[in-house]
Formats: C-alpha cells, sequence, structure tokens
C-alpha cells in the first residue's frame, strides 16, 4: 500500500527535482482526497496557489501537501473512532452498517457530491480540514445550516436529468436528494475540462493566481 507520509516527505525534499515532487503530491492524493482526486487537486492547486510553472514558487507543493495532511489527521482520528465503535456494536450483536454511513465510506457514484467527479470545479471552497471538521459534526448528529458540504445558505439550483429535475447546492453542486428516479444522475460541467488541462494547472497563471483567460476569456470557476 502506498505510504501517505512517505510521498509527503517527497514532496518536501527539496534535492528532488520539482516533477517528482508534484507526483508525488499527486500520489498522496491517491490516498486520501475528500473531495475526490480531481476535484480535491483543482481545490489545492487555488488555496496553495500553485502556479502553472512550478519552478515559480516551489513551496506551493508543500503548502498543499500540508493542507491535505492536516485534514487527513482530522480523519484518521476519526476514522479509528468509528472502527473503535464498530467493534464494540459487532460484540454486542449488531453487525448492521448503520445508515448514513460515514461519509469516507459512501459511494462516490450514488453520493449527494457526485457532481465534483462530473465537474470538479463545482467543489467547496472550505479550506479541507474545515469540510472534515463539518463531516464530522454532521456524523455526530449535529444539525447545522446551509449546505451540508460548503455550508452555503443560497437558493438550491435546479438542474434537469433528463426526465426529471434534481436540486443543488448553488455553490458547490451537492444535491440533497436524488432524482424521482432514486438514481444520482451525472452532472454535465459547465466548463469543459480533461485531466490533464487540469493537471498541467492551464487555470492558473505562473504567478499562483486563476488564469483570467481560461476558458475561452473567462475566469475559472472556483467554487
Amino acid at each position: 500500500m502506498t505510504s501517505f507520509l512517505t510521498h509527503r516527505a517527497r514532496v518536501h525534499d527539496a534535492r528532488f527535482p520539482l516533477h517528482r515532487r508534484h507526483s508525488a503530491l499527486r500520489t498522496c492524493l491517491t490516498v486520501f482526497a475528500p473531495y475526490g482526486l480531481r476535484a480535491t487537486y483543482h481545490h489545492l492547486t487555488l488555496s496553495a496557489a500553485i502556479p502553472r510553472r512550478l519552478e515559480a514558487d516551489p513551496d506551493a507543493l508543500v503548502r498543499a501537501v500540508e493542507e491535505l495532511h492536516e485534514a487527513r489527521v482530522l480523519w484518521l482520528a476519526r476514522a479509528e473512532e468509528y472502527a473503535a465503535q464498530r467493534r464494540a456494536e459487532k460484540q454486542g450483536g449488531r453487525r448492521a452498517v448503520p445508515n448514513p454511513r460515514p461519509w469516507w465510506l459512501r459511494s462516490w457514484w450514488e453520493g449527494s457530491d457526485r457532481a465534483w467527479y462530473d465537474a470538479p470545479f463545482r467543489h467547496p471552497a472550505l479550506r479541507l480540514s474545515d469540510y472534515v471538521r463539518r463531516q464530522n459534526t454532521l456524523l455526530d448528529g449535529a444539525e447545522l445550516p446551509g449546505c451540508p458540504a460548503c455550508g452555503d445558505e443560497g437558493p438550491l439550483e435546479p438542474h434537469s436529468t433528463g426526465h426529471g429535475w434534481v436540486e443543488l447546492c448553488g455553490r458547490c453542486a451537492w444535491a440533497p436528494a436524488p432524482c424521482p428516479c432514486g438514481r444520482r444522475h451525472r452532472l454535465v460541467p459547465e466548463i469543459p475540462y480533461g485531466w490533464n488541462e487540469i493537471w498541467q494547472r492551464v487555470h492558473m497563471s505562473d504567478d499562483g493566481t486563476p488564469n483570467p483567460h481560461w476558458p475561452a476569456g473567462q475566469r475559472a470557476v472556483t467554487a
């Protein structure tokens, strides 16, 4: 199994070429990515101000992996608590998995955050640690205002599924309820994209700010 901490150390190690440190950050994302790999990487490019040219600010990679590490520490602590709780429940004869399942065990394909896979620019703007804290608080049964994912309290956004309508958070596209058919449907992104474009940070400028000329003269959606 890939070690998150091993690759985190490689991101920090200035003896490695920048492209290898960047690849180590991607490997960390394959281990832990609260918004999904593509959306989490996009988030980090903005929050850590990773420039299109890595040489312009090598420390941006360190800022990115440390934000990811901070959130992962919080998740690990909560996951260990949950694992201990489940062991105790099983010993007491309660083997059924609680519903809803913990946020990190839910199906992305059928989950409320499916849109972040289809449109990785629509993720929450929260720092990753704040997102994890919010999800842990909800898991503990607390009621929080606004969107469960990002906290936005604005109106929901109607979205056609082709045979019905669903409402999405106008900021991060979280879907409180599935389509009337009971399924989650693909969200067609407003901004066409390719993974290579996200990975190469075409949405960023050399100074670490969003590229004002991407795409087609429009500013990148930061959600």
